[in-house]
């Protein structure tokens, strides 16, 4: 280890800042964060300092740096465009031992400024030595994907409960389990959801009964149409921090594949005239029956829960039944799909409205209001299509669609097994006999589908 890593207190500290441009602008927006007393040297400075000397944020000093600048500070910075400059600030810092950092110039200073992730009062700090600073923001922004925001008020939390807690436990064993529950059930998830109340009384409760809650959670989350790049953060942690997973079979290999572990997988997935299709409610009575023995349950759905999901009716049983959940919305099948086949949804040029269209009823039947659909300049999207698709085409060009509107049939959207093909409303029923296409598909019917050829750029790159 070249560097140890240690967190200075420089609450109201003095600080100085050689250098008067963008980069040492940045470098003075941390110390602003530390609540540094700053003073900034330097012939000019560049607008955003200017700005923050109007808010008596720091003191700036409009001159060439001179070795009596330094004194008792208790860091200095310096990032002046000026290479002697910087080498004398770092022989006068490291003679009066006084802690210098040297932007770009590892070999200059005796601290070097990490990457960080700032979740006060969690902060963490990446560094690679200097080596390769790039590579420590890149891994930065992983730590951000995967560390949600609120973990700073679950840590003022935990501060301000600190000392009633050692009180109760007075064995370090029995405070770590205490933490260790906390800081990864439900409690934690409901800062995170910003139900902070709600978070405070369960400590409460824990404190005074020293036992686990046993009331779990259910976690709605749409997986997206395949791609597992398209989940939300908030998905992916979910999903990840889960004691059992209910998936559907719309749900990719992909996403399944970033599922704890350890987590039991129950396979809930529906076929339209499947014996072995999964009754909605029976999954509705799973759901329940799971948090109430304690679990954290992720219903895993793919596309978006309340895009023809049947999330509403799910988090109904649950509302009935007193069961804390979350929903957290996916890229639904419509919106990930085109965007993958390179079809605006609504090109200005093209259409003026869109319209998602179930072609299922929950009866079974598609009673479409076929003289709604039949309008110029706009999309319609048609979900769970594909066994229906003749009918569909029948009905359209009898309510006077067209019968050379361009049609699009998407197949496993978003994944790197997706074809698109691209034909007419009266070319279509031809298509599917000569073509052996396969669910999950995706049915779009408008002009703007003649933009396909254009702008199919998922297509070029996987070609």
């Amino acid at each position: 280890m070249e560097h140890l890593p240690i967190f200075i207190n420089l609450r109201q500290k003095p600080c100085l800042v050689v250098g008067g441009g963008d980069v040492a602008l940045r470098k003075i927006n941390l110390l602003l964060k530390a609540q540094a007393s700053i003073t900034c040297v330097s012939p000019v400075f560049c607008d955003g300092l200017n700005d923050l000397a109007k808010e008596n944020v720091l003191n700036l000093v409009k001159k060439n740096f001179e070795a009596s600048d330094i004194s008792e500070y208790s860091v200095i910075i310096s990032a002046s465009n000026d290479a002697k400059v910087n080498s004398e600030v770092s022989r006068l810092a490291h003679k009066l031992r006084i802690p210098v950092n040297v932007v770009d110039s590892p070999d200059l200073s005796s601290f070097i400024m990490p990457s960080i992730v700032d979740r006060s009062p969690v902060v963490i700090a990446v560094s690679s030595a200097g080596k390769a600073p790039v590579l420590a923001r890149i891994i930065r922004a992983k730590l951000e994907t995967i560390i949600p925001s609120a973990y700073g008020t679950l840590a003022e939390i935990a501060g301000e409960y600190r000392q009633r807690v050692k009180d109760r436990f007075s064995n370090i064993k029995d405070r770590r389990t205490f933490w260790e529950t906390t800081f990864s059930g439900v409690i934690a998830e409901k800062v995170f959801s910003g139900r902070i109340v709600e978070a405070k009384a369960d400590i409460e409760k824990q404190l005074k009964d020293s036992v686990e809650l046993s009331m779990g959670e259910v976690y709605l989350v749409g997986a997206g149409p395949g791609d597992p790049d398209l989940l939300t953060f908030k998905a992916l942690r979910l999903i990840q921090q889960a004691d059992v997973v209910l998936y559907d079979r719309l749900v990719s290999k992909g996403v399944m594949e970033l599922v704890r572990r350890d987590s039991e997988l129950i396979y809930v997935g529906k076929k339209g005239g499947s014996d072995e299709s999964t009754r909605q409610i029976d999954i509705n009575d799973q759901l329940v029956e799971l948090a109430k023995s304690g679990k954290r349950v992720c219903r895993l759905k793919g596309g978006d829960p309340f895009i023809f999901g049947r999330g509403g009716e799910e988090i109904e049983t649950l509302s009935e039944n007193g069961i804390s959940f979350q929903v957290v919305p996916g890229i639904t099948a419509a919106s990930g799909c085109s965007s993958y086949a390179g079809i605006p949804l609504t090109h200005r040029d093209y259409s003026q409205s869109c319209r998602f269209v179930t072609a299922h009823l929950k009866n079974g039947t598609s009673n479409l209001p076929w003289k709604e659909l039949v309008v110029e300049q706009q999309t319609i999207v048609f979900y769970m299509a594909l066994s229906g698709a003749n009918h569909i085409c029948e009905q359209l060009i009898a309510h006077g669609m067209r019968k050379e509107m361009p049609i699009a049939i998407i197949e496993k959207g978003t994944m790197p097994e997706q074809k698109v093909y691209i034909t007419t409303l009266l070319a279509l029923p031809d298509l599917l006999i000569k073509e052996d296409i396969h669910a999950p598909t995706l049915m779009i019917v408008g002009e703007v589908v003649k933009l396909n050829e254009k702008l199919n750029w998922y297509g070029h790159l996987k070609n």
